[in-house]
């Protein structure tokens, strides 16, 4: 009977917990950088601050530009649509590629890679005009990304639109090769939005 239990309490070390599909260099980054899990939008956000210059817009100072660290991983693969007031320009910092899927308020829509190989289109930057909708999803394969990001004007919670509707499927499928609702919606995710 004590060689049972012996037996018994050696394999016990065998039976690990499901590892987490984020990786350590991942998580010790998301430490390091103080990342939070973004509300809604999904992935992993930390702010690092606004310029002290400020410029009036619409009747209100607004700080000329805001900056963040921003990160996917394997468990938050999927920043979901979101539409943006000020210019948003992406910088990648380490791991990826991150496909950008970008929809311009005039109809049409573009698949923009962020990533470092360069002689297969992917960009170590990329440029998301002021007033467009974008969705992020971080490329099969790839572990994480951090990237950080400038916005112009600053971000404020009240400028920015997460998610959409009919409206906007209705509008944006077949603006590209794999803009179809089926896809459209994935990136909408959780936000689909009903009534608009």
């Amino acid at each position: 009977m004590d060689r049972l239990l012996l037996a018994a309490f050696l394999l016990i070390p065998l039976a690990l917990p499901a590892q987490s599909p984020t990786p350590a260099r991942a998580r010790q980054i998301i430490h390091d950088l103080d990342l939070h899990v973004l509300p809604k939008e999904s992935g992993y956000l930390g702010i690092i601050g606004v310029s002290s210059l400020q410029l009036p817009l619409n009747g209100r100072p607004l700080a000329v530009q805001s900056q963040n660290y921003y990160m996917l991983t394997r468990d938050l693969p999927i920043n979901f649509l979101h539409q943006l007031e000020p210019a948003d320009t992406h910088i990648l910092i380490e791991g990826g590629p991150v496909d950008y899927y970008i929809f311009h308020p005039d109809g049409h829509a573009e698949l923009v890679t962020l990533g470092r190989d360069y002689a297969a289109g992917q960009r170590p930057v990329v440029a998301v005009p002021a007033g467009c909708w974008k969705a992020l999803v971080l490329r099969p394969g790839a572990a994480f990304a951090l990237m950080a990001n400038a916005l112009s004007p600053e971000f404020t919670p009240d400028r920015v639109r997460i998610g959409e509707g009919p409206a906007f499927l209705h509008r944006f499928t077949g603006a590209a090769p794999w803009a179809t609702e089926p896809f459209l919606r994935k990136l909408i995710g959780p936000n689909f939005l009903p009534n608009n």
